[in-house]
């Protein structure tokens, strides 16, 4: 008799809502825990090529913790097309602007850079403060 590995499907997931809390927490190792849960490496069904993980909330994202001098040193970049038209700002002046985004960027980068990866990345939701309109979806609070 011979045994198959099991692959799981997309249908397969259970699709569970879970918040974690920022406040405090050092970015990096923050963000590849929301990495590692949002592609489901967590499940014991974790499928490579599927999306079995879950959807996650991050609150307080605008007290997050950066080691060392990231604040100063590390910088984010973009690009309007043009020619010259690269934008630069930095860690301390994003988390200021817009919090959400630097945890945004962390865990954008730890996930897989294909279509699998682009589906993943609409599963975070990212609010500066410790509220988000997402109580319908009765999530399970995660302790990091």
């Amino acid at each position: 008799m011979k045994k198959y590995t099991y692959s799981a499907k997309n249908s397969d997931n259970q699709q569970n809502w879970c918040i974690i809390d920022a406040e405090g927490q050092v970015l990096g190792r923050l963000a590849s825990k929301i990495a590692a849960r949002i592609r489901g490496k967590h499940n014991p069904m974790y499928t490579p090529h599927a999306d079995t993980g879950d959807w996650v909330i991050v609150i307080n994202a605008d007290k997050i913790v950066l080691t060392g001098r990231k604040l100063d040193q590390k910088k984010y970049y973009r690009h309007s097309g043009y020619v010259g038209g690269i934008k630069e700002i930095t860690a301390e002046k994003l988390l200021e602007k817009k919090p959400e985004d630097v945890i945004r960027f962390a865990v954008k980068g730890m996930l897989p850079k294909n279509r699998l990866g682009r589906d993943l990345n609409k599963k975070l939701h990212v609010y500066a403060g410790d509220t988000h309109p997402h109580e319908a979806q009765k999530p399970e609070v995660l302790k990091n």
